[in-house]
């Protein structure tokens, strides 16, 4: 939950226009400086990988054949895209710090906005694809 709040909050920063009104919703965002948070979205990326794939061996043993069984193919293909998802993540995540390190720059602001809104995608993606395989059997089912 860290991470969806993290990489929210500076994706709605990032986007957010330099003269945005600063008691309006997006001005509160541009309040806290971005890049503030590129070291915790980091940290937290991959810490939750690690943790996804830890518990990856039990969804593929024993979830993953009674979703096939149920002919759940479309979720299948999904959780597939969220594997992908992931690996494409922690390859972006070195580009993704290189660019938050000098966040003044203005010629990567926009290149700073892509990796923000990409990264932030996979999380939520992820977040919401890993609650729908949770709801579809039942926790620990």
């Amino acid at each position: 939950m860290a991470l969806l709040g993290a990489i929210t909050h500076q994706t709605l920063g990032a986007w957010a226009s330099a003269g945005v009104r600063r008691g309006s919703f997006f001005g509160r965002f541009r309040s806290v400086s971005s890049a503030s948070f590129a070291n915790a979205v980091i940290a937290l990326y991959v810490i939750s990988t690690l943790l996804g794939g830890i518990i990856y061996l039990y969804f593929r043993v024993d979830i993953r054949p009674e979703l096939e069984r149920a002919g759940h193919w479309h979720f299948l293909g999904f959780f597939d895209l969220k594997e992908h998802f992931s690996a494409i993540g922690l390859a972006l995540l070195p580009a993704y710090w290189v660019f938050w390190q000098r966040p003044r720059a203005d010629e990567a602001a926009q290149t700073r906005i892509a990796l923000t809104s990409i990264l932030a995608f996979i999380v939520w993606w992820n977040f919401l694809t890993g609650h729908v395989a949770n709801n579809i059997l039942g926790f620990g089912s």
